[in-house]
């Protein structure tokens, strides 16, 4: 695996990761559990997107240093590209967190715990997929085609679902979760699991985390092809892939009430997909510059939102 990052490099950015993690578990928890205001997580989540961005420029001086201006201002887009595209599919991942704790009627206190989890959870089982993924590229150059195809076959699968409310009574986790387990009949605090009657027992909110691991398996496997369409190179892969989560908790409280407001992002999220899978089908007969890749990235969901905002989603008049 070929990577600009050296060992002080990968030593750096871990560190970063533990810091702003304590600091958002220290900081964003002060005073307890309680409900966060839009105010305090548009804070959050800009200053998430500031210290990504000021990654990415960190990135492009250690470049520039090492291999020149030009080679560093590519590096940069590919980081920021990857950024991008990542935080996009966060956005889709966001709406689905919200679907479930909507069916599942979970306390605002519960919420951040179980988001939590979920960024620690999908930050270790990214790392763990992109350094599997950078293994099989650097020796199969072939994987490349069924990333593309896997790419175009889901952005034409989100397409398709865009616009439709999942039917979580068909979930076959949730169904088989619902014949196996034990459940309670409603929450018990922030317990996962409690004993009742001398029966183990799992609450909802171990149901609701069941599912949001599952998402995050699924938005791994769409998300971690689509970046390796910009760069190979792990380091950038992986900085990219945990910037765009780390903000996710942030962005959560700051999306929960618009989510109808972007209505068509998924539109152009499978937009998206479709163009990074044909770039990866195309790659060795065509190759476009980064600027390019994400000039073309910028566009479709800066389109997308717009267009969300120009046209209101109707309400669907009740029955």
């Amino acid at each position: 695996m070929e990577t600009i990052a050296s060992p002080l490099m990968w030593t750096a950015f871990g560190g970063l990761v533990v810091v702003a993690l304590l600091a958002d578990l220290m900081l964003m928890r002060h005073g307890g559990p309680h409900r966060v205001t839009f105010k305090e997580a548009l804070g959050w989540s800009v200053g998430w997107v500031a210290v990504a961005l000021a990654f990415g420029g960190w990135l492009w001086w250690i470049a520039a240093q090492r291999y020149g201006d030009a080679e560093g201002q590519r590096i940069a887009l590919e980081y920021l590209t990857g950024y991008l595209i990542e935080k996009s599919l966060a956005v889709d991942n966001i709406f689905v967190f919200l679907m479930l704790f909507t069916y599942f009627a979970v306390p605002e206190p519960q919420r951040q715990k179980v988001l939590v989890l979920g960024v620690l959870g999908a930050i270790v089982l990214r790392g763990v997929m992109i350094f599997a993924g950078a293994v099989l590229l650097a020796k199969f150059h072939w994987i490349l085609y069924v990333f593309g195809a896997f790419l175009l076959l889901t952005g034409f699968k989100m397409w398709a679902a865009a616009g439709k409310q999942p039917d979580l009574e068909a979930n076959p986790v949730l169904r088989w979760m619902r014949r196996h387990l034990a459940l309670t009949d409603g929450y018990r605090g922030d317990a996962f699991v409690v004993r009742e009657g001398g029966i183990r027992r799992y609450t909802p909110l171990f149901v609701v985390m069941a599912l949001i691991a599952v998402t995050d398996v699924i938005f791994a496997v769409d998300s971690i092809p689509a970046i390796f369409a910009i760069t190979k190179d792990p380091f950038v892969v992986l900085t990219s892939n945990v910037f765009a989560v780390l903000g996710l908790r942030a962005m959560f409280f700051l999306l929960a009430g618009l989510a109808d407001r972007f209505h068509l992002l998924p539109y152009g999220l499978a937009v998206v997909l479709v163009f990074i899978g044909a770039k990866m089908l195309a790659i060795d007969v065509i190759h476009l510059p980064v600027m390019v890749s994400l000039g073309v990235v910028v566009a479709i969901i800066g389109a997308t939102v717009a267009l969300s905002l120009l046209r209101p989603q109707r309400s669907t008049p009740a029955a």
